[in-house]
């Protein structure tokens, strides 16, 4: 199971969360950006529908895999 954390920063002027590199938009307070925070991480935690993927790599070749709804990520906020 992966992990993800969510962290509160400062951006332009505000306040935004970051995962993995990648920054939300920005709220007007460190505690608007906390509860966005708290209910993307929480409905990342959802469990969802099983579903076929099929994709083709650099190489050319394809791949079907199946990805299970089930395999939700844990996550955490900090800030």
């Amino acid at each position: 199971m992966s992990h993800v954390t969510y962290k509160i920063v400062e951006h332009d002027g505000g306040w935004a969360y970051a995962v993995d590199g990648s920054l939300s938009e920005t709220f007007p307070s460190h505690d608007a950006a906390l509860a966005a925070a708290r209910r993307a991480a929480g409905e990342q935690r959802v469990s969802g529908d099983t579903h076929g993927i099929v994709y083709e790599d650099a190489q050319g070749m394809v791949h079907e895999e199946l990805s299970d709804g089930a395999d939700r990520p844990r996550t955490e906020v900090e800030g």
